[in-house]
């Protein structure tokens, strides 16, 4: 590490940041030993770079209102988004990849339909809408791919839904849902259909007038995650 860097990581520097609600695999403030990928990935900026230090950790909001304060500029910082160009046009995003995900249906295990394309989930869904997390970049995709919708506030509630027969297909993040399924017992009862209907990595967010200098600064400490292998290992333990 050069001298530059290291004088750099001396200075004190103390960015705003939230927790996001609703997702549990991303942010689970009731949970010591799994807290969340985002919030282990923030620990481990903080160790890499002891000078820096994050704020604002007690707030747990929905993702709308991250989407708010990321847009008005009242938080600095948000672990973990995913792209979209509507996004890029509020805030910016650091060049890291931290972890991918793959966007999956879930549908109970008797029911033999492959659904290996959103058309195959538009057709279905005329007769029972496919539930999907509320507020995000996914369900704006199945409303432009003509997929009939209802929201709800999380995961763990739409695969109950669907346990309970109202509804027949939950559209989500493999690694989200995979977890809400062992944790809630349902192995055997529900299951990932086979295909992907896309694969998207999750990046650091930062307000559009973050100065140069701190967007570099937390980029270079997520580059020595990525090269040392901590982004990797630690999206390993949450899958």
């Amino acid at each position: 590490m050069g001298l530059l860097a290291l004088t750099a990581q001396a200075q004190e520097l103390t960015l705003r940041t939230v927790q996001q609600a609703g997702s549990l695999v991303k942010y689970d403030p009731n949970s010591p030993l799994k807290p969340g990928l985002c919030l282990d990935i923030l620990r481990a900026v903080e160790r890499v770079d002891p000078g820096l230090r994050f704020t604002g950790l007690r707030n747990v909001v929905p993702l709308k209102r991250v989407e708010r304060l990321l847009a008005d500029g009242e938080v600095d910082v948000f672990f973990c988004l995913l792209r979209s160009p509507d996004r890029e046009r509020q805030w910016r995003f650091l060049p890291v990849p931290l972890y991918g995900i793959r966007q999956v249906v879930v549908l109970r295990a008797d029911d033999p339909r492959p659904f290996d394309s959103l058309a195959d989930l538009a057709r279905a869904s005329v007769n029972r809408p496919v539930l999907v997390t509320r507020g995000t970049i996914l369900m704006r995709r199945l409303d432009a791919a003509n997929v009939q919708i209802n929201e709800v506030n999380s995961e763990r509630e739409a695969l109950q839904m669907l346990m309970m027969g109202r509804t027949d297909a939950v559209y989500g993040q493999d690694i989200n849902l995979l977890r809400h399924i062992r944790e809630a017992g349902l192995d055997g009862k529900l299951r990932l259909g086979r295909n992907s209907f896309g694969d998207e990595l999750h990046y650091v967010a930062v307000r559009s007038g973050l100065p140069a200098a701190q967007q570099e600064r937390l980029t270079q400490a997520l580059r020595k995650l990525e090269r040392d292998g901590v982004l990797k290992q630690l999206a390993d333990q949450y899958r």
